[in-house]
């Protein structure tokens, strides 16, 4: 009951988070962004025991201390690598969220699957394609983050074909949505400028943190 009051509580503070964004105070947003993710951390937390619990838990912690780091961006580019690597990490214990939650309960056609897969190719390739001009020295590290997400998206698609409703397309629109989030990120940042940019980002990264971890706890729900 608690865990889904604060779960509740997390769309209210990030609806108002959101239209913050929308007032252009940013000077509030910046304060205002630590207190985010802890409202999901904390209802996970008081989520009765499953077997998967600990890392969910590290992978939200994980983003949250990029969300952290990422407030310092401007400072200096360190910055941005450091955030890079706290989402990559967090992007990692998705991974091993979804394959350890990988448990046969339904088979669907393996068609929706390969063309999953195609899609997912197909985004990583054209996505490279248009920032490699422009990464420099960060070439490597934004190639292996891509790669890392776009495996996270491969396995919450293995996971679709698996596990139940509505479970599944939780996870699943949250993992899309998640890539759709870094993708606008890294296409503002490396490639052109995008129109409410912030907005944007934070709107597709809240929801995608909120769909995986209500599917997650939906799965693991004792019947």
């Amino acid at each position: 009951m608690k865990s889904n009051i604060i779960a509740k509580s997390y769309i209210g503070f990030s609806l108002v988070y959101l239209l913050i964004i929308l007032l252009g105070r940013e000077d509030i947003v910046w304060f205002l962004k630590p207190f985010l993710l802890p409202f999901l951390i904390l209802a996970v937390f008081l989520h009765e025991r499953f077997t998967t619990k600990k890392v969910l838990l590290t992978a939200l912690t994980l983003s949250w201390i990029g969300d952290i780091i990422l407030m310092f961006a401007d400072k200096g580019e360190l910055y941005f690598i450091a955030g890079l690597i706290a989402f990559l990490l967090s992007h990692i214990f998705y991974i091993v969220l979804f394959s350890k939650q990988l448990k046969i309960y339904l088979k669907k056609s393996k068609m929706i699957f390969w063309i999953g897969v195609t899609a997912i190719a197909f985004y990583l390739i054209v996505m490279m394609l248009l920032l490699l001009p422009s990464l420099g020295d960060l070439k490597i590290p934004v190639f292996v983050y891509a790669l890392t997400i776009s495996i996270m998206l491969l396995f919450a698609l293995k996971g679709f074909m698996n596990w139940h409703k509505p479970a599944s397309i939780y996870i699943l629109i949250g993992a899309i949505v998640f890539v759709a989030s870094d993708s606008i990120l890294a296409f503002d940042k490396f490639y052109a400028p995008i129109q409410y940019s912030s907005f944007l980002i934070m709107t597709t990264y809240l929801t995608a943190q909120y769909l995986i971890v209500i599917g997650i706890l939906e799965l693991n729900k004792k019947k």
